[in-house]
């Protein structure tokens, strides 16, 4: 009989690590709940798939395991090799999208991408099984049991769990991978949703819906810091945009604190010398008429009304203190905030296994040899911009590889 590798979840993830391990020529088969698979692959960038960023940054991921580890995993698999990868093994050929650095499919169709992966799988040879749902995970006599709901028990040499975290569940994600791992006896740092909009109950921006703009946002709790510059939007509940869900962990952590996250934002890109030399007087212009000028019209009255100015006033008879409170507002105005939108919208989940108990080269657990994990149910996150397929696309190369290896080297 074939030696057989398991791969649990068709995501990202899951999808490159079946590829990887029937690359060599080992028996794999994937598992998916669903009907189809890679429904998260379907709905990111807006249905056009921000498969990669053009550039990347590691310092920008969020881990609470060691620095290193973090480092070796993304290096296994430099951008380079993952975008040559898809334009010439899978056939989807990349754009850059200029003022975003993101990378997308010349076609802007994110189906393209999931099915893409798919069929790559399937002429690799691995075998598919949709809306097979598993139960349970166990080691059993140097092999994997593998239970699944109302079908029958699977044997595997090597089990590769790429099941995902918490976000987004309507999309299958489900925690399971997370239960499987901590059930086998990992480590498991707390999980949040990460990557989510912020609310405000009740809203003091509630008219500003739909006013969107490029801002910079810095969150501060005891012990963590962001500062996140990118699209910022008013919503009927809160806040969203890049800027907003790249800060949105700091301040999703510090809730059960007794010191929520302070928010602040600089509206434009004027620091306080450029805003003191606009509120200057100028003729006969307003406060309304300086702020209005570089931000949209029912912005600037309302932070001018945060600063408890009066926008008709003209710049001649603004007093020291007004121009002082105006100018923090708009370098450093307090982003009012109360809660966020959980898993339900959150683009990622934070926390989850320590790299420290996984081999960085292969993803195979150091506790349950033959058991791989990988994606999004490891303790790292990376912003907004393609960051987290990146991270999803090398763990799952890796996990796939790393146990093609293990068991093709009993034969």
């Amino acid at each position: 009989m074939a030696t057989r590798i398991v791969v649990i979840g068709a995501g990202a993830a899951g999808l490159m690590a079946a590829i990887w391990a029937a690359s060599p020529g080992a028996d794999v088969v994937l598992l998916e709940r669903t009907r189809d698979g890679g429904r998260k692959i379907l709905i990111s960038g807006g249905g056009r798939c921000n498969i990669l960023p053009a550039r990347m940054d590691e310092s920008r991921f969020v881990s609470e395991s060691p620095s290193h580890l973090l480092r070796k995993i993304l290096r296994s698999w430099p951008l380079r090799q993952q975008i040559a990868f898809f334009e010439e093994e899978v056939g989807i050929p990349l754009v850059e999208e200029a003022e975003s650095a993101k990378l997308f499919p010349v076609s802007s169709r994110a189906r393209d991408v999931r099915d893409g992966l798919l069929t790559l799988a399937r002429r690799r040879g691995v075998r598919i099984l949709t809306e097979s749902t598993v139960v349970g995970l166990s080691p059993s006599a140097h092999r994997w049991r593998i239970d699944r709901q109302d079908d029958e028990m699977m044997e595997a040499d090597a089990v590769v769990v790429a099941t995902g975290g918490l976000s987004v569940p309507a999309t299958g994600s489900d925690g399971s991978g997370l239960r499987f791992a901590a059930q086998l006896g990992h480590s498991i740092r707390s999980t949040y949703p990460a990557l989510t909009p912020l609310t405000a109950t009740p809203s003091p921006f509630a008219d500003l819906a739909g006013i969107s703009l490029p801002v910079t946002v810095t969150a501060r709790a005891e012990g963590m810091t962001a500062t996140a510059t990118g699209g910022f939007l008013f919503t009927h509940t809160g806040y969203s945009g890049p800027a907003v869900l790249d800060i949105s962990h700091v301040a999703v952590r510090s809730r059960p604190t007794a010191s929520p996250a302070r928010i602040v934002v600089r509206w434009t890109d004027r620091d306080d010398e450029a805003w003191m030399a606009a509120l200057r007087p100028s003729g006969a212009r307003t406060v309304l008429g300086a702020v209005g000028a570089v931000l949209p019209d029912r912005l600037a009255r309302a932070l001018i009304a945060a600063a408890g100015v009066d926008r008709t006033r003209s710049l001649a008879h603004l007093t020291r203190d007004e121009r002082r409170r105006l100018t923090d507002t708009l370098v450093r105005g307090v982003l009012p905030w109360t809660g966020d939108e959980g898993y339900r919208k959150a683009e990622v989940t934070g926390g989850g296994v320590c790299l420290s108990e996984i081999d960085p080269r292969t993803m195979e657990s150091r506790a349950r040899p033959g058991l791989f994990l990988c994606g999004e149910l490891l303790d790292a996150f990376g912003p907004i911009g393609g960051y987290n397929f990146a991270w999803a696309w090398a763990t799952g190369r890796a996990a796939g590889a790393g146990a093609a290896k293990r068991v093709l080297s009993r034969d």
